[in-house]
């Protein structure tokens, strides 16, 4: 993703807010409790936390020291939080090295968003004379946590999208994984409020433990969640490739039979048709698509005299031609995932009454949807016009396909056939306008994914920065 560097009137704007930051910082600063012990413990646990972040692809920072800041929030005051979050960023960058423009947004947003909770925090509960000893005090945790999350969030994906020209909405991908985190997160933080208002300083090193388990858990998770990803797209592409690799043979079968990539798309596009239209499922109208595509790949067994003949065959030609679903079955079997195409093809000669090939399967042995390829792939040889016997109309081949109904083709299935063909044009009854690239276009679908931008700002979400 193109980015721009910031211009000078953007930087001065956040120069001059990080000043109003800290002039309020200031004002703030004797209201504030400075507890030095627990201030130096929670700086700590933010440090570390920050440091030993966890880094997705997508330049998340899995971090707990959202955790800590939010304590820091409610137990010190606005600014001592805000000098625990400036103190973590300056010291994180140690380590992440950010662009110094990103560093400069990066320091406002951990000044402003603790500041701005820890004091809306204690004017809120002073108002409302609430102590930690009340239900209500750890309802205002974790609204501060919930509060506290969106400004961190909207700052820094703001000044994302400023400085990427990109839309808002690209910064909110990054939510859903991590959404279910979230109400843990802040449930956490009412938790380790509510053990150090009953045991003191003592419950920070459980604090620890717990910040760090928690760090660590929510990084492998999506971690994994990316892992998931990659290979998901990794077994997209290797789908594609053996697409791209089987198509490849057809193209080359069709330069010695120009009609079979025609015939191969018209028989996919019927096939699908039927399916849909037989109320299969989506991966089903795939399945079928792609296995008629296919359903002739094994025809590269077949010497030229018999692909182009327009004599009498022997019985050895017909003995080689009824080995072409198995040598086709076969190819595509080697192939990872392709185990049910290969299962339809075999079976797509087959017929009702027994008398089909190459297993002389009957009935319901023979898979539902290669007796779907079976009525297609009839349809189409009556019909064309590019194959070496002279082509039926399509009312005489919906009358030979009844004919056969029953006995060589499933009848539900002719029928369905018949009343798509029947509201159908004549483009789609004789398949001549069936092109091969397109219907293999809808087996090649593979959505880009792209890295999401890498800004170095880091946003907390549920702990994650």
């Amino acid at each position: 993703m193109a980015k721009t560097r910031p211009t000078p009137i953007a930087i001065a704007v956040m120069i001059g807010a990080l000043l109003l930051t800290v002039a309020v910082g200031i004002w703030d600063a004797p209201r504030s409790n400075w507890d030095v012990a627990f201030f130096a413990v929670l700086l700590a646990f933010s440090i570390f936390s920050d440091l030993t972040a966890v880094s997705t692809e997508s330049k998340v920072k899995i971090s707990g020291s959202f955790l800590a800041l939010v304590i820091a929030m409610v137990f010190l005051g606005g600014t001592p939080a805000a000098l625990i979050g400036v103190a973590t960023i300056l010291t994180g960058w140690l380590r992440w090295r950010d662009e110094w423009h990103y560093l400069l947004d990066n320091v406002l947003t951990y000044a402003f968003f603790p500041l701005v909770g820890g004091i809306a925090f204690h004017e809120g509960v002073t108002a409302a004379g609430l102590s930690p000893a009340e239900p209500w005090f750890y309802a205002c945790v974790f609204a501060l946590f919930q509060l506290a999350l969106a400004i961190n969030f909207v700052m820094i994906a703001s000044y994302g999208c400023y400085v990427e020209r990109s839309s808002f909405k690209t910064k909110l991908r990054v939510l859903p994984p991590v959404l279910p985190s979230e109400f843990a997160s802040a449930m956490l933080a009412v938790a380790v409020a509510y053990i150090y208002h009953e045991i003191g300083i003592a419950a920070i090193a459980l604090f620890g433990v717990v910040l760090v388990t928690f760090q660590y858990l929510l990084g492998q998770l999506l971690l994994s969640q990316q892992r998931a990803k990659e290979l998901e797209l990794r077994s997209k592409q290797l789908a594609s490739f053996q697409v791209g690799m089987l198509s490849a043979m057809l193209r080359t079968l069709d330069l010695r039979d120009q009609m079979t990539a025609r015939h191969s798309a018209a028989v996919a596009r019927y096939s699908r048709a039927i399916a849909q239209r037989a109320g299969y499922s989506r991966r089903e109208e795939e399945l079928v698509h792609i296995a008629a595509l296919l359903h002739d790949i094994g025809k590269f067994i077949l010497p030229d005299r018999i692909l182009k003949a327009n004599v009498p065959l022997t019985d050895e030609d017909w003995m080689l031609i009824k080995r072409h679903p198995q040598q086709g079955a076969r190819v595509v079997s080697s192939l990872d995932g392709y185990g049910p195409v290969a299962d339809i093809i075999l079976a797509h000669h087959e017929r009702i009454d027994g008398k089909g090939y190459p297993r002389g399967l009957a009935g319901d042995e023979i898979p539902e949807l290669a007796r779907i390829i079976s009525v297609a792939d009839t349809y189409d040889v009556m019909t064309a016009r590019d194959s070496y016997r002279t082509p039926m109309s399509s009312y005489d081949a919906i009358v030979e396909l009844r004919r056969v109904a029953g006995k060589q083709l499933d009848a539900r299935f002719v029928e369905i056939f018949i009343e798509l063909l029947e509201g159908k044009d004549v483009s789609f009854q004789h398949g001549e306008a069936a092109d091969f690239e397109k219907e293999l276009a809808l087996e090649a679908r593979i959505e880009e994914t792209a890295s999401p931008g890498g800004e170095a700002s880091r946003f907390q979400v549920a702990g994650v920065n």
